[in-house]
């Protein structure tokens, strides 16, 4: 058994060993300017993971009824740590079981004390490159290539947002296949996301998903209704959710029998309006 396949499975204590789906490296060799740190050891601390020097993506394939649409999910953590909990694994799970394929992003952090790493360089090299990763095996995985999202939580929101406002459509003269294809998400969901200040919107776009609570700071809660405006002015389509008894940090919770604990159901209903799930 594998350090990384432990440390996945502590941090999901309702599955039996065994049960927890390997991770995938982004970069076998080693993510560029880590190679040196690929083998040092997380940090885990509860469901919350730190000192990421290798990214990788946790691959939720449904067994049945696959759609054919997949997103891949950012956990929030404020850049300095990241946050499986509600943030990742739990939610992969329910997209699995409603035949969405579902990827949890580890990506570096770029505010954890000590770090050399930065959100534009390093947090983001990571982000497109499990765009790219996913479109290069969706043959394999069952996974229409058009059909390929990202979601992020609180700072993950930041790195989907970025994704979504400044992609590739790969580089012809890369020696690797993988460097070849695009890293543009087909579509985004922003899950009460920070940085909304930086966010813009131009023609061209993918369609936008977004949920927030009322009780959030203004930045967010504000901030997101001034962002589903400016997609509204570059003719962007976008569905905004903003739950009146809602704060930071909600993300999904099995069970959870409350408006904002049920947007995954939403977000389902807006992928299907949008010819994006069927």
């Amino acid at each position: 058994m594998t350090r990384l396949f432990v440390v996945f499975t502590l941090l999901n204590a309702s599955l039996q060993a065994g049960e927890m789906p390997a991770p995938i490296l982004l970069w076998e060799a080693g993510a560029p300017g880590s190679e040196a740190r690929k083998g040092e050891a997380e940090k885990l601390e509860g469901s919350n993971v730190g000192n990421v020097h290798n990214p990788s993506i946790t691959p939720y394939l449904p067994t049945k009824d696959a759609t054919g649409t997949a997103v891949i999910i950012a956990p929030g953590g404020g850049h300095s740590k990241l946050c499986f909990g509600h943030e990742g694994y739990a939610l992969a799970e329910w997209f699995r079981d409603h035949g969405i394929a579902a990827f949890v992003l580890k990506y570096r952090l770029a505010r954890e004390k000590g770090s050399t790493y930065t959100i534009q360089d390093h947090a983001m090299a990571d982000t497109r490159r499990a765009i790219r990763l996913v479109r290069s095996r969706a043959g394999e995985w069952g996974i229409q290539p058009d059909r390929i999202g990202i979601m992020g939580f609180s700072a993950g929101g930041e790195l989907a947002a970025f994704a979504a406002m400044k992609s590739d459509s790969g580089n012809a003269e890369a020696a690797e296949p993988l460097e070849r294809l695009s890293s543009r998400p087909d579509f985004q969901a922003l899950i009460y996301p920070g940085t909304s200040s930086l966010f813009s919107a131009e023609k061209g776009m993918p369609p936008l998903f977004i949920a927030c609570g009322y009780g959030d700071r203004p930045d967010i809660s504000e901030g997101m209704a001034s962002l589903y405006l400016k997609y509204k002015a570059a003719g962007v389509k976008a569905e905004l959710h903003i739950y009146s008894n809602a704060g930071h940090g909600f993300g999904y919770k099995p069970g959870t029998n409350t408006a904002a604990g049920r947007w995954p159901e939403r977000f389902t209903e807006w992928l299907t309006d949008s010819g994006l799930l069927k």
